[in-house]
C-alpha cells in the first residue's frame, strides 16, 4: 500500500463539513486540513493509503458533488508536499526563488507535486487561499534551471484546468527580500 494525499474543495462550509464526515466513516484516513478558506469555501485535505484516499474522496465527490470546487487524490506524493502545507520547510540557502499562484485550493498541491517531481528543488510554501480571494501560491528554490523547470511543469500541469493564474522566477534574489518575504 502506497501513500497518498486527496483534496476536496467545496463552494459551501456545509457541504465540506458533510464531505469531511462521510470521507472518515468511508476508510482509514487522516484529515491534514480542514478549514473555511477564501471566500467562504471549505477545503479537506486527508492522507493515507493510496486505496483510502481514493475511496474516500470519491465518496466526497459524490457527496454534493454539486457544492464541490475541485478534488485530487495524488498517490506517493513528494516528501516536501507536508513541511510547506504545514509551513515548517526549513530553508538555508535561496539561489532562486520560484512562484507559481492558481485560482483554487486544490491545483496548487497538483503544482507542488509536479514542481517537486521535476527537479531537484526545495518547497518553501504552500499557502491555500487564505486572505486572497480564494487564491493559492507556492514559493520553491533551487539552482536557477532546476527551478525554471519546476515552474514550466508545474504551470503545464494546471493550465488545462484554467486554474493557473501566474507565475515567476527571480534568479538571486536580494538579501532584503529573502529576509523579509521569506
Amino acid at each position: 500500500m502506497s501513500k497518498a494525499i486527496g483534496m476536496v474543495e467545496y463552494k459551501t462550509v456545509s457541504a465540506g463539513v458533510i464531505a469531511a464526515d462521510a470521507m472518515v466513516k468511508t476508510a482509514d484516513i487522516s484529515i491534514i486540513e480542514a478549514q473555511t478558506v477564501c471566500p467562504g469555501k471549505y477545503i479537506l485535505i486527508v492522507t493515507g493509503d493510496l486505496s483510502a484516499v481514493t475511496a474516500s474522496v470519491e465518496v466526497a465527490q459524490k457527496s454534493h458533488g454539486f457544492q464541490m470546487i475541485n478534488s485530487f487524490v495524488l498517490g506517493n506524493p513528494h516528501e516536501s508536499i507536508f513541511p510547506a502545507i504545514y509551513g515548517t520547510a526549513d530553508i538555508d540557502d535561496i539561489s532562486a526563488l520560484g512562484i507559481i499562484e492558481t485560482y483554487d485550493a486544490s491545483s496548487i498541491i497538483v503544482a507542488a507535486d509536479e514542481a517537486a517531481k521535476t527537479a531537484i528543488v526545495e518547497l518553501i510554501e504552500l499557502r491555500f487561499a487564505r486572505g486572497m480571494c480564494g487564491r493559492s501560491y507556492l514559493m520553491l528554490t533551487g539552482e536557477v534551471a532546476a527551478v525554471e523547470a519546476s515552474i514550466k511543469r508545474a504551470k503545464d500541469a494546471i493550465m488545462e484546468s484554467g486554474m493557473f493564474l501566474d507565475s515567476a522566477v527571480i534568479a538571486h534574489p536580494d538579501k532584503k527580500i529573502r529576509d523579509t518575504i521569506l
